[in-house]
């Protein structure tokens, strides 16, 4: 049943994405930046770990985690370190994607010949 209620959430998420696309013609960066803060919201008000919970990789995967992930970081670290924790926790808990992204960019980059 896990599997089944991670791929139901995590691609009611992508269904919300496409619709956000095709309904009100956002732009997939648009998508993408509402997640990323959609993400934030529900963790500032408890809802994203109980998602992670019932949902798994349902949830952990799509982009609204890294929203979650910014949050959740930040007001961990603040609670330790007053105000400077807030850029701390930020780029501890999501640094290991953000240097993937940067290194697999890099790669695929000198790989492919890239347009534009």
């Amino acid at each position: 049943m896990e599997f089944f209620w991670a791929f139901v959430v995590g691609g009611a998420i992508c269904v919300v994405g496409q619709l956000m696309m095709d309904v009100m013609k956002l732009t997939p960066a648009h998508v993408t930046t509402s997640f990323v803060v959609i993400g934030a919201l529900l963790d500032a008000f408890g809802i994203y770990d109980n998602l992670i919970k019932f949902a798994g990789a349902g949830a952990t995967v799509p982009i609204t985690s890294f929203g979650h992930s910014l949050l959740h970081g930040a007001m961990a670290s603040a609670e330790e370190h007053g105000f400077i924790g807030i850029a701390m926790g930020i780029f501890e808990l999501t640094s290991a994607g953000i240097s993937s992204a940067v290194l697999f960019g890099f790669l695929v980059a000198v790989i492919f010949e890239p347009k534009g």
